[in-house]
């Protein structure tokens, strides 16, 4: 069977009253009621939380939840954006272990949530029969402006550390790649957001200069009969300013 996709809860519609503390969403449903979702998103999401705009959310029946909805989807005028940050490694992985990312088809045994030194995890380790190893950490990109995509959209110490550490492991002969997914459709090329973590985009480049691979790709999701399906589509040329 072919894997077409992350799918989503069932999800239903509403619109974007207003994002605070983070992780807290108001959103007014078709019958007009207004209720808080979870936002499943620390970042600034910068261009991704505009009052007004048309959103999907998921729900759930656990009990021991506090809030029974989930922020999942946000469609501005030039693309859907999926802001969970839980969907990327999901994703990804899947992906992976279908073949669907052809730089890693080389490996059979992946796992997930490695940790690799006393205070640092990566996403995912890559494996094969022939003792090669590939260290993997995903970032969800979401922020797009002019058709270029850009990560991060906050200031993050923990990426930076991330990076660090892929350059140590490449250091000691293993693949270190940093791989950005784009939770959207308009992204025509991709480039550190060094206006918003200059030190973040200096690591970048100096990861790269030290053997660490950088890996895109965008999302389709689909607008119209299922909103819930998340694909995996092309890789976008990156950027790295000098």
């Amino acid at each position: 069977m072919t894997y077409s996709g992350y799918e989503l809860p069932q999800l239903i519609t509403g619109k974007l009253v207003k994002r605070y503390k983070r992780f807290l969403a108001d959103i007014e449903l078709e019958n007009k009621e207004i209720i808080t979702a979870h936002c499943p998103n620390s970042g600034s999401m910068k261009g991704c939380a505009m009052p007004g705009s048309p959103v999907w959310i998921s729900t759930s029946d656990n009990p021991k939840r506090k809030l029974k909805y989930t922020w999942e989807l946000l469609q501005t005028k030039d693309s859907m954006i999926g802001i969970n940050t839980q969907v990327p490694n999901k994703l990804i992985k899947a992906a992976i272990e279908n073949n669907q990312i052809s730089e890693f088809t080389e490996f059979t045994k992946i796992r997930a949530e490695v940790k690799t030194s006393e205070h640092t995890r990566l996403d995912l380790l890559l494996e094969n029969e022939v003792q090669k190893t590939c260290y993997v950490e995903i970032k969800n990109c979401t922020l797009v402006e002019d058709g270029v995509a850009m990560f991060p959209d906050a200031v993050t110490t923990r990426g930076q550390k991330h990076l660090d550490e892929l350059v140590r492991l490449r250091k000691e002969g293993h693949r270190a790649v940093i791989f950005y997914l784009i939770q959207r459709m308009d992204a025509r090329v991709f480039t550190p957001a060094a206006m918003i973590d200059k030190d973040y985009a200096q690591k970048l480049k100096n990861a790269v200069k030290n053997g660490v691979e950088i890996v895109t790709r965008d999302t389709f999701i689909d607008p119209g009969i299922n909103p819930g399906i998340i694909q995996v589509r092309r890789s976008v040329p990156v950027r790295l300013e000098t």
